[in-house]
């Protein structure tokens, strides 16, 4: 859905609005919402925002691995290119167990409410689970170690599920429901999956075809010209299978991560990014058994710094959590086998040719010790480059995944917001360095250490750019937005509870015209507590507020199936203004679904005070 498609077509009046002013529906129940004094006024006051070049760090002060609470504003210190800055604004995040809110009424049948069940956490934490680069058996071990932190996990923690396979799909969106996640854990769609580049049989091919040879050669004191060109070619081929292989888990991987960054940058406040993976590669080094030892050589710490720039801009902290748990020398592995290193003789000519020799060296276990340690201090090394740049922490080598998992939700949680306005004001797009230190402690920080002076209101490679909020709160899988709370009731049209009732005719939908298969006509009543909307006061005496609603409906993919919006202009006298406060405004909109496992994101925006309310309800059509 476009922005720019979300733009209020106010009418005067209309759907319920014209009736509800005559009282329409009697009703005289009360809305189900915010305790005594916790709603904003109704205010007749305009609404004014600016906008201010302000640089917001999020800073995770720990100390022995735990967080540190209660730290001073005049402790910290924040610097940009080496200049210190004053501090704008400071404030502490705590992530101690939320107390479930009072209990509510329970609702009428197929009737939802956004009224959160615990007020709003300091954080949300994503989990991504990496098919990708990880192998089957460790993605098993990083499922059971999820659902074990799951019987424990802090009860209102705000948690949202991805998987990482050929692409980046949501699984589950944003709950505070362990119990439905538990749930999720246990389905096939968040099963562990053989990754489409880390292809086991196609490695061991390869590997097979080199080794045998390797031991054709054996025992050889020489090798003629075609057995020293066919094992070369063999090599050469390895080497080549292997760049290709990685360059696609890179580039699938920081795409996946770009469209992470983008998505949750419309999700306000700081998010936790667990991402369990086997490893991730920084770097292909020169390969000294082929006849051009750099033709594979490889390095991705520009691509990496990249997407950690957008991730921190995002105010997305990852915690890489390594599936594979601790990790030992391949030789101490029963499954071991020791492979043939080929090593290079000398080599000798001019430019206009040259001799070289080749000769086989028996299996090495050191060297394939070696070799492994190489390569997971890149691994490692890419992973704590992200980790350091976004202001997150990597959990490497350690069997207690569990206890990784639990860290870094709480430690992500309990954070001090620091704000500035930089001196230099000038947006030239460049790099800027940020630095924060604080006094007299041997503290561990953890935040992001710079960001690309562009203008926030405009996407770019290193900025996701500002998210309308409407589209932010229609957004599939975010969590509920609360400004403005409601109860939804979702019912298929010709369903008993609504017979005799007065439908919406007409168009059910922007996109209906394109729906394939069988379509149903489903009816959305809205009830919503108008103590949320900021009305102004009409030269009448009424009481006005210019309000959108919005329905989208998102398949089992993500991908939007339908969408209906509608904006009026509410005009109240004060009989109906009264009414409202006690009974709430009804709305009812028609949209039109295909047949199918949906997610229906309702929206209520208020123009006027730039406040919206949300939610997202599963619906089963036709089956």
């Amino acid at each position: 859905m476009h922005s720019t498609s979300l733009i209020l077509r106010l009418a005067v009046a209309g759907l319920l609005i014209s009736a509800y002013a005559a009282r329409a529906h009697g009703q005289t129940a009360t809305v189900s919402g915010p305790g005594a004094g916790q709603a904003p006024a109704a205010t007749d006051a305009t609404v004014l925002r600016t906008d201010a070049n302000l640089v917001l760090v999020d800073v995770v002060v720990t100390e022995r691995g735990g967080a540190v609470h209660g730290l001073p504003k005049s402790r910290f210190h924040v610097y940009e290119d080496g200049r210190e800055q004053p501090i704008a604004s400071f404030d502490e995040h705590t992530g101690t167990a939320l107390e479930a809110a009072s209990a509510r009424p329970p609702l009428p049948p197929r009737t939802f409410s956004n009224v959160p069940a615990y007020p709003p956490g300091p954080a949300v934490n994503v989990l991504l689970l990496d098919g990708l680069n990880t192998p089957m058996a460790n993605q098993i071990d990083a499922r059971r170690a999820m659902l074990g932190y799951l019987g424990k996990i802090p009860a209102g923690t705000s948690l949202a599920i991805f998987t990482l396979g050929s692409r980046l799909r949501l699984v589950e969106g944003f709950t505070t429901d362990a119990a439905e996640l538990a749930k999720v854990f246990k389905s096939p769609g968040a099963g562990p999956q053989t990754s489409v580049v880390l292809d086991p049989a196609s490695d061991q091919a390869v590997d097979s075809a080199v080794g045998d040879m390797a031991t054709m050669t054996q025992g050889m004191d020489s090798l003629n010209a075609a057995g020293i060109s066919a094992l070369s070619s063999m090599k050469q081929f390895e080497a080549d299978a292997t760049a290709f292989q990685t360059d696609m888990r890179v580039r699938m991987t920081l795409d996946a991560m770009q469209q992470l960054a983008r998505y949750l940058s419309a999700i306000p406040g700081r998010k936790n990014l667990i991402w369990f993976s086997g490893s991730f590669p920084i770097s292909l080094d020169p390969d000294d058994s082929q006849q051009d030892p750099f033709e594979a050589m490889r390095t991705y710490s520009d691509d990496i710094r990249e997407t950690a720039e957008l991730l921190a801009a995002a105010r997305v902290a990852v915690y890489p959590v390594d599936a594979r748990g601790l990790m030992t020398p391949p030789s101490l592995n029963a499954s071991y086998q020791q492979s043939t290193n080929l090593m290079s003789g000398t080599t000798s000519g001019n430019r206009s040719g040259s001799r070289r020799s080749v000769t086989a060296n028996r299996p090495s276990t050191a060297i394939d010790d070696m070799n492994a340690t190489k390569q997971l201090m890149k691994e490692a090394a890419s992973m704590q480059q992200i980790a350091e740049q976004t202001g997150g922490q990597e959990y490497l080598n350690t069997n207690g995944l569990k206890e990784a998992v639990a860290s870094a939700v709480e430690n992500g949680s309990s954070y001090y917001s620091v704000s500035y306005v930089p001196a230099a004001k000038q947006l030239d797009g460049k790099f800027r360095k940020i630095e924060v230190r604080v006094d007299n402690g041997a503290y561990k920080l953890a935040y992001r250490h710079g960001y690309y002076a562009d203008p926030n209101d405009k996407a770019s490679e290193h900025n996701p750019g500002k998210t309308s909020l409407i589209v932010a709160a229609t957004l599939h899988g975010a969590p509920p937005s609360t400004e403005i709370q409601f109860e939804a009731r979702v019912l298929a049209a010709t369903d008993p509870l609504l017979a005799g009732s007065k439908l919406p005719e007409g168009q059910g939908g922007e996109d209906s015209a394109g729906l394939k298969g069988p379509v149903h006509r489903y009816i959305v009543d809205l009830k919503i507590d108008p103590r949320w909307f900021a009305f102004q006061t009409a030269p009448d005496g009424a009481h006005a507020v210019q309000v959108e609603f919005v329905l989208v409906a998102y398949d089992a993919d993500g991908r939007r199936v339908n969408h209906l919006d509608r904006g009026f202009q509410m005009k109240l006298k004060a009989d109906a203004f009264a009414h409202a406060m006690t009974a709430g405004i009804p709305i009812r909109l028609p949209l039109d679904l295909p047949e199918g496992r949906l997610s229906l994101r309702a929206a209520v925006h208020d123009l006027g005070a730039g406040r919206a309310g949300s939610m997202e309800i599963p619906v089963l059509v036709g089956r």
